[in-house]
């Protein structure tokens, strides 16, 4: 024993090393001792669901998995296989997995629409993108907007998941517990803003758009990589080196809140009888025509003439309202006065909530807006953190289009909220 502590002493250095390798390796398998523990919780909880009895006659429900494996550095592919596909396959769900990395897969997509009971997207932002974009999707509207939604976070940005599920900094934990959400079937609606051009194909948004300095500046962020935690703060500092101050000149035209309708029933899976439907028929024949519905009066718009260092158009999903009784999207416009220092420090809370508005801002709340902007403006817009070429747009709020799987506890949290 004396030898030993006698060898330490005298190779202090090498002794210190090794102690601190010890303590960081324990701290590791610690980790994953408990990630395992997580792990084995949720398909504990998932074998439950598995082993409800069912009628014979009853079809498995059919869910279809869109799987972006280069999400999260192309990490998400060994995530999902690891927290995600044990919990989904022991739950009893019939799971189709589509990855959304290769050819053709807009037209793999429509063929599993027609077969499928829910919609698990797992990625990031980026991929919830992809599936809402691919043809056909929300324009059939009367098919697709029925189907549920799970969210599984598997990329560098989920927003989404901080409207579904509760924050944890463990992302085995993360990813288990939205997996579970999908399973215990309760939802939420989500409004959805189209986003359409003059000449190009719409684009749909679930969380908003964005256009101005600071989503410029964010975006450089990945280049001062060698910075370590001050790129973020590098990258808006020699932003301001550009042109100062950074002012966005455009004109806005927009339509006030809308009211609410009452949520539509649920319609009844079984046929109606052959009596029921020739009445049917014959009453729509013979009924006079349904009135085109009019266009908005000229009158109705409301004009106004902006300057702003960042513009965003935001849907309410990050504060839902279950209880509300007027649509509208969030349009913020931030004032182009703002100090170098100013600029770099809001920039930094951006990136943690990109559609923040600041105090100071010009709030809008629409139902309809068309942006136009001056002829040669270059630049793109940030839509649901996806890059755009920037143009003159429309953007058309769609109320509670789709629904999402969420976690009980948050959905409880909303209700609570709204009866306070």
């Amino acid at each position: 024993m004396a030898k030993v502590l006698a060898a330490l002493r005298h190779h202090w250095k090498k002794s210190t090393f090794g102690a601190c390798l010890l303590g960081w390796g324990g701290h590791w398998l610690y980790g994953k001792h408990c990630d395992n523990l997580l792990r084995r919780a949720a398909c504990q909880e998932a074998q439950a669901f598995g082993n409800q009895l069912m009628p014979a006659t009853m079809p498995l429900k059919k869910a279809t998995v869109f799987l972006n494996p280069a999400a999260c550095k192309g990490n998400a592919g060994n995530l999902f296989e690891k927290n995600a596909a044990p919990i989904l396959h022991l739950s009893g769900l019939d799971v189709t997995v589509v990855k959304t990395d290769y050819e053709g897969q807009a037209k793999k997509l429509l063929e599993l629409m027609e077969n499928t009971d829910l919609i698990i997207i797992a990625g990031g932002d980026g991929t919830v993108q992809e599936v809402l974009q691919e043809p056909g999707l929300l324009r059939i509207t009367a098919a697709f907007s029925k189907i549920p939604i799970g969210f599984i976070p598997l990329g560098k940005t989920c927003t989404l998941s901080h409207t579904l599920y509760p924050e944890s900094r463990n992302q085995v934990q993360h990813i288990t517990n939205a997996t579970l959400a999908i399973l215990k079937g309760e939802t939420v609606p989500l409004d959805v803003l189209q986003i359409k051009g003059e000449k190009e194909q719409p684009v749909f948004a679930v969380s908003g758009l964005r256009w101005g300095s600071y989503r410029d500046a964010g975006v450089t962020v990945s280049k001062y990589w060698y910075l370590g935690p001050l790129k973020t703060k590098a990258a808006y500092f020699f932003s301001t080196f550009k042109e100062w101050p950074q002012k966005h000149q455009a004109a806005l035209r927009y339509l006030g809140p809308t009211e609410r309708p009452p949520e539509e029933l649920e319609e009844k899976s079984s046929r109606p009888p052959l009596y029921v439907r020739i009445y049917r028929r014959l009453r729509s024949y013979w009924s006079s025509p349904k009135a085109f519905p009019q266009e908005v009066a000229p009158k109705d718009w409301e004009e106004l003439k902006l300057s702003t260092i960042e513009l965003s158009i935001a849907t309410r999903n990050r504060q839902l309202d279950l209880t509300r009784t007027k649509d509208f999207m969030d349009i913020c416009i931030e004032a182009d006065t703002v100090s170098k220092g100013e600029f770099v420090l809001r920039g930094s809370q951006k990136m943690c909530d990109p559609l923040m508005c600041p105090e100071g801002s010009q709030r809008i709340q629409a139902s309809r807006c068309i942006l136009q902007l001056p002829e040669g403006t270059e630049g793109c817009f940030g839509i649901d953190n996806e890059e755009y070429e920037a143009m003159p747009v429309e953007v058309k709020l769609l109320p509670r289009k789709l629904r999402f799987f969420c976690d009980p506890k948050v959905r409880e949290q909303l209700l609570q909220a709204a009866v306070q």
